[in-house]
């Protein structure tokens, strides 16, 4: 099966095509420019260097989310075009459990922590067993500070990944935590066709996947201020 990915949850754009064993191409770049105005041409390049050509295409994954809102539609509505144009699969791709996958390995905790603005972090603690990843501690909306307070409670090895790990691990100072190194902390296109792989048996609806935003946008809780 040959997979197109996309990653558009955070400032960090990424696109890759990938076979079951094998990451053909890839191109991740966080710049100031939106995805909306870099991600088709990622896409085309990406398949360039492949040596791949899109009717070849028998699925595209996409990062879900949580993350930024805008991101998440851009990446949607392109992942739900491709598919419906070329008449292939479609997987969605939560963004924290993919992000799990850069450590996709035994008796580790694994916590990934994305921004969710105002001081507040998505969370998701795993760990992997057999090759599959576990869910030990759901998806939640926390504090920084008790996103800290939740790791140094485990007496066992951890990692931190995602764009607020850096944030979280300030100020500890424990032999079992560490942080992941930038480049194995973001979120990547590699790591969402990886998810689609483990997952193969579980194709997405076209016509109903939606992003996972788990709180409500800053517009949305500003007009219900206004308006009650």
């Amino acid at each position: 099966m040959l997979v197109l990915a996309l990653e558009t949850s955070s400032k960090v754009s990424s696109v890759a095509v990938a076979e079951e064993n094998r990451l053909l191409a890839e191109i991740t770049s966080e710049s100031k420019l939106t995805h909306s105005k870099t991600l088709v041409a990622h896409i085309e390049k990406v398949l360039d260097l492949a040596n791949k050509d899109k009717k070849e295409l028998d699925a595209v994954a996409v990062s879900l989310g949580p993350g930024s809102f805008t991101g998440l539609r851009i990446g949607l509505a392109a992942a739900k075009a491709i598919a419906y144009a070329l008449n292939i699969k479609i997987y969605g791709a939560p963004t924290l459990q993919s992000l799990a996958y850069h450590f996709a390995v035994p008796n580790l905790r694994v916590v990934s922590l994305m921004d969710a603005q105002k001081g507040m972090v998505y969370r998701e603690h795993y760990k992997f067993n057999g090759g599959k990843l576990q869910i030990i501690e759901p998806l939640s909306v926390v504090s920084v500070e008790e996103a800290r307070r939740e790791v140094l409670s485990k007496d066992e090895d951890a990692v931190l990944l995602g764009e607020k790990a850096a944030k979280v691990y300030e100020g500890i100072d424990k032999g079992k935590i560490f942080l992941a190194p930038f480049y194995e902390r973001m979120p990547r296109g590699a790591l969402i066709a990886r998810y689609a792989f483990q997952h193969f048996e579980n194709e997405d609806n076209l016509m109903t996947l939606e992003p996972l935003y788990v709180r409500r946008s800053e517009a949305e809780e500003l007009w219900e201020k206004r308006h009650g």
